[in-house]
């Protein structure tokens, strides 16, 4: 879209997700992420530190395998639009923050592996509860749960 805002951030998770249903049953997770930047100071030759601290939000099928898949700590790709919330204070004080409104989330490879889990295909799309496995573990390796009967790991997808 020519009007959107996406960012991609990589960082730390900084708190477990936490998932909740809308009244509706639409799943939402939420996650902080901090990411930091470091630099040399030319002038006092020392190393500097900035930290940024995002929240970020999951909708639907991705905030149910974010949820059963991600732990705080863990380092992760963070793709999606920035969102503005602005409320007041009980003193009247205006404020607002800045969030991530994730598209996609998964986990570095930089220095982790993961084992991909094929969710199954649901029609319609959006999420719903207890629809199916989550994605991330740690480790290497192959698995045959959650797919079908016959299928080989080597064959091709089409």
């Amino acid at each position: 879209m020519a009007f959107d805002n996406t960012v991609t951030v990589t960082g730390n998770i900084t708190r477990d997700p936490e998932l909740r249903f809308t009244p509706g049953g639409s799943a939402v997770a939420t996650f902080g992420l901090a990411w930091n930047r470091r630099w040399q100071n030319r002038q006092t030759n020392e190393t500097e530190e900035q930290v940024s601290f995002f929240d970020v939000t999951c909708l639907n099928t991705l905030a149910e395998n974010v949820s059963e898949s991600l732990v705080k700590g863990t380092r992760v790709v963070v793709s999606g639009r920035l969102e503005q919330r602005s409320w007041e204070t009980q003193d009247g004080e205006r404020r607002s923050k800045i969030e991530i409104i994730a598209d996609e989330v998964s986990p570095s490879l930089r220095w982790a592996t993961v084992e991909v889990i094929k969710n199954e295909r649901r029609d319609g799309g959006g999420g719903g509860r207890n629809q199916g496995g989550g994605g991330y573990q740690g480790g290497g390796g192959r698995s045959n749960r959650n797919q079908p009967q016959g299928y080989e790991p080597d064959e091709e997808p089409f």
